[in-house]
């Protein structure tokens, strides 16, 4: 995607229009990007507030409750990390034209998912059949 798309400010990709279009990649390239922005800057946030948030506490239930949020919060920061990831992934996949087709069936993934989710890799019927496939494996 060499060439520059310009947006209207309240474009939402619809099924009227060929599917996968040069709007409709920059909309979503648009929305991963501004995605991945606000988590990394939620990544600073937490990594100042560690850095000015450590002080001594002498009551060992408040010491106690403190280090938990910080190990919830670290969690949450690895979750982001893998999400980051994955929209890497999906920014990977506009740019080789393989964005909106599903890893499974090669079927598109419905407009709707994408603007849900738009790291989405396989259409809702695939990751429900993919989804009940794996609770089966994990009630073994």
């Amino acid at each position: 995607m060499n060439k520059k798309i310009v947006l209207e400010k309240n474009y939402i990709p619809n099924e009227e229009e060929p599917f996968m279009s040069d709007k409709q990649l920059e909309y979503f390239r648009k929305k991963l990007l501004d995605w991945k922005s606000e988590i990394l800057d939620g990544a600073q946030d937490t990594i100042k507030g560690m850095q000015t948030g450590t002080r001594n506490i002498p009551d060992a239930a408040d010491r106690a409750s403190e280090e938990t949020d910080r190990a919830l919060e670290l969690r949450t920061r690895d979750r982001q990390r893998k999400l980051i990831s994955k929209i890497d992934g999906a920014l990977r996949r506009i740019e080789n034209g393989e964005y909106g087709y599903c890893d499974v069936t090669g079927e598109q993934i419905s407009l709707k998912r994408l603007n849900a989710r738009p790291i989405a890799t396989m259409s809702l019927e695939a990751q429900a059949k993919h989804e009940r496939k794996e609770k089966v494996h994990r009630d073994d």
